[in-house]
C-alpha cells in the first residue's frame, strides 16, 4: 500500500486551496463584471457625479450638422439631441422613405427642430459627389460632419465602385465625403469631422497587399469589419495631421458607441433563436441613446482635441457614459496612416487640395 508523507499533503493542500482561491476570484470577477454589463445605466440626461450626458450639450443654435445613417439607431439618437438644442440638422440617408419617418419622428418630440432629409448611398462615389454638390449647393457653411453611417460584418458583397463592400462604405466612401465637404468646412470656424468606429478595430489589421480579400476569395465578414473600422481611426489619425498643417480652424475627433441595441447586426441574429436572444442582448446592450453619448460628446465637447477618441466608461468600453480613451497601437501607426490615406486617394480620385493650398498661403 502506497502512502503519502504529511508534506505531499500539505503542499497538495495548499496547491488545491490556491486553485480554489483563484477559481472563486474568477467566479467573483465574473459576477461583477456581469452585474455590471446587465446593471442599466440608461438616463442621458443625468448620470453618476461627473459623467458626461446631454445636459452638458451647449446651445447649437445657427449650426449646420451633417449625419450619414441619420435615420436610425446611434445616428437617430444623435441627430435628435442635435435638433433640440438648436441645430439645423442634414440627415443623408440612402433610404429616403426611412429618412422621411426620422425627420418626422423628430419633429414629432421637437416640433421646433430644423430637419432636412437628403439623398446619400454611400455605397456608390458618385452618389457622395452627388451628395457633396447638393450640399454646397444649399449651404455655404457646415459645422459638423459625423461620419456615422456604416455595415457589419455583412457577407462578401462589393460597393458600386468595385470595393469591398464594409471597406467601401464605411471608409472609403467617408474619406471622400470629407474631402468633398472640406470648402463649407472650412469656411465655418471652428468646425469639427467626427469618425464613429469600433472597439472591433482593435482586432483589426491593415493588409495592403489585399485590402479588398482578393475578390472575395480570401474574405471574412469579422476581419472585413475590424479592418475598416482600424481604417477609420487611421484616417482620423492623418487628417488631423494635415489639418494641423495647414492651420486649418478645424478638429477631427472620433468616438464609438460601445455594445448597443441597433439594428446594425439584425442580419446576424438567425435562427430559431432569436427570439430568446433578443431580450437577452437588451438587458446586457445599453440604449442606443446611451450608445450615442460619445459621438455626441466628440461633435459637441469644447475641451475636445484634435485626434481625441471617446468611448463608453465602463467595463472593456463595452457601455457607459463616454471618455477619452486610448485607441490600438495600429491605430496610432503614424506610417500606415499616412499609406492608407494616399491609397484612399488613388481608389477614390478624391484629393484633398485645397488643404495643400492653405500650406502654400
Amino acid at each position: 500500500m502506497s502512502r503519502t508523507s504529511n508534506n505531499e499533503l500539505g503542499k497538495d493542500g495548499t496547491h488545491m486551496n490556491k486553485k480554489l482561491l483563484a477559481g472563486g476570484a474568477a467566479a467573483a470577477f465574473a459576477g461583477v463584471t456581469l452585474y455590471k454589463l446587465v446593471t442599466p445605466a440608461d438616463d442621458i440626461y443625468k448620470g453618476p457625479e461627473g459623467a458626461w450626458t446631454v445636459s452638458d450639450m451647449p446651445d447649437l443654435s445657427g449650426k449646420v450638422i451633417v449625419i450619414t445613417g441619420g435615420n436610425s439607431g446611434i445616428g437617430f439618437e444623435a441627430a435628435k439631441e442635435f435638433a433640440r438644442k438648436g441645430a439645423h440638422v442634414v440627415l443623408a440617408c440612402r433610404n429616403m422613405e426611412k429618412a422621411r419617418s426620422a425627420m418626422e419622428d423628430i419633429v414629432a418630440v421637437i416640433p421646433e427642430a430644423s430637419v432636412e432629409i437628403m439623398d446619400l448611398d454611400l455605397a456608390s462615389l458618385s452618389s457622395v459627389h452627388q451628395f457633396a454638390d447638393a450640399f454646397k449647393a444649399n449651404h455655404d457653411r457646415l459645422d459638423i460632419l459625423v461620419n456615422n453611417a456604416g455595415i457589419m460584418m455583412v457577407p462578401y458583397g462589393e460597393t458600386e465602385d468595385g470595393f469591398e463592400s464594409q471597406f467601401g462604405v464605411n471608409h472609403l466612401a467617408h474619406f471622400a465625403l470629407t474631402g468633398l465637404l472640406l470648402e463649407p468646412l472650412l469656411a465655418t470656424p471652428g468646425a469639427r469631422v467626427v469618425t464613429i468606429s469600433s472597439n472591433a478595430h482593435q482586432r483589426g489589421e491593415m493588409d495592403f497587399d489585399d485590402l479588398g480579400f482578393q475578390n472575395g476569395r480570401s474574405y471574412n465578414r469579422s476581419e472585413a469589419y475590424n479592418r475598416s473600422k482600424l481604417a477609420n481611426l487611421l484616417f482620423t489619425k492623418e487628417l488631423q495631421r494635415r489639418f494641423e498643417e495647414s492651420g486649418a480652424d478645424i478638429i477631427t475627433v472620433a468616438a464609438h458607441p460601445g455594445v448597443s441595441t441597433t439594428h446594425l447586426a439584425d442580419h446576424l441574429l438567425e435562427g430559431p433563436y432569436v427570439e430568446l436572444v433578443r431580450p437577452l442582448a437588451g438587458r446586457i446592450f445599453q440604449s442606443a441613446a446611451m450608445g450615442a453619448l460619445p459621438t455626441l460628446r466628440a461633435a459637441v465637447d469644447p475641451f475636445a482635441r484634435g485626434g481625441d477618441y471617446y468611448g463608453p466608461d465602463g467595463f472593456n468600453s463595452f457601455r457607459g457614459y463616454p471618455v477619452k480613451i486610448t485607441p490600438s497601437p495600429a491605430a496610432q501607426n503614424t506610417a500606415d496612416a499616412r499609406r492608407l490615406w494616399e491609397i484612399s486617394e488613388h481608389l477614390t480620385g478624391v484629393t484633398y487640395d485645397v488643404l495643400k493650398q492653405k500650406v502654400g498661403e
